[in-house]
C-alpha cells in the first residue's frame, strides 16, 4: 500500500511539474535540460565552436540543450562538436555524435578518439548517477566511483582550460568528493538549480581549469 501511495504521489508531482510541462512544450526529452540551462546561463559554459562531451547522455536532453546552443550554421548544422556516450541506446539527435558503450572499454575510447581526432574537449558534462540501494555507505561509494570516472575522463580528454560539470548527491562522502575536485581544479563551485527538485539531495559540482595539466596523459 505504501509503495502504491508513493508511486501515485510521484506521478501527481511529475504531471504537475512545470519543468516537465516546459520540456514537453519545447521538445526536450527530459526536464534535466533545465538544470543544465540554468547552470549554463549563470556560468556561460557553452559557447559556439566548442567540443562538448556528454557522459551518460541518454535520453539526450543535455545533448539537445548543448546542440541548441551551438546551432546557427548556415544551412543547418552547428558550430562545434557534441559527443554523447552511454551504455544505454539513445534516439538520434541532429549533429550529435552518439557512441554506445562503456567509455572505459578500449573499443569505445577508440570510437571517441576517431571523432575527436587530435582535439580535446572544452567541456565535459556528466549527468550520470548510479542505481541507489538506500544503504548510505554503499551508495556513497557508488557515487564517488562515478565522479572518479568523470574526473579521470576529463584529465585524459579535456583541455587544461576546460570545465567539468557532474551530478552529485549531498550526503555521506560529499565532502570527500568536493575535496577531490579542489585537488584537481583551480575553480570549484556547487550548483543547485531551481529545476532540481527540493526533496532531492542532488547537487552539481563544477570544476574549471585543471591544476596539473603537465601530469595529464597524452
Amino acid at each position: 500500500m505504501a509503495k502504491n501511495k508513493l508511486n501515485k504521489n510521484w506521478l501527481h508531482d511529475h504531471i504537475n511539474d512545470p519543468y516537465v510541462r516546459l520540456a514537453q512544450k519545447e521538445g526536450y526529452r527530459a526536464r534535466a535540460a533545465y538544470k543544465l540551462k540554468e547552470i549554463d546561463e549563470s556560468e556561460k559554459l557553452i559557447k559556439p565552436g566548442q567540443i562538448i562531451v556528454d557522459l551518460g547522455s541518454t535520453p539526450g536532453s543535455w545533448s539537445q540543450y548543448a546542440r541548441n546552443k551551438l546551432a546557427g550554421q548556415e544551412g543547418g548544422g552547428i558550430y562545434g562538436t557534441i559527443i554523447g556516450l552511454d551504455m544505454l541506446p539513445m534516439e538520434p539527435i541532429a549533429d550529435v555524435h552518439f557512441i554506445l558503450g562503456d567509455f572505459r572499454e578500449p573499443d569505445v575510447l577508440q570510437q571517441l578518439e576517431q571523432v575527436l581526432g587530435n582535439r580535446k574537449a572544452d567541456l565535459v558534462l556528466s549527468d550520470m548517477a548510479p542505481n541507489l540501494s538506500g544503504v548510505a555507505v554503499a551508495d556513497a561509494a557508488r557515487i564517488e566511483d562515478i565522479i572518479d570516472l568523470a574526473i579521470d575522463f576529463a584529465r585524459s580528454h579535456m583541455k587544461p582550460s576546460g570545465a567539468l560539470l557532474v551530478k552529485c548527491f549531498n550526503g555521506m562522502g560529499y565532502s570527500q568528493i568536493i575535496e577531490k575536485f579542489r585537488q584537481e581544479f583551480k575553480i570549484v563551485s556547487q550548483k543547485k538549480p531551481k529545476a532540481s527538485r527540493d526533496k532531492s539531495s542532488e547537487i552539481f559540482l563544477l570544476g574549471k581549469i585543471l591544476k596539473n595539466p603537465s601530469l595529464i596523459a597524452n
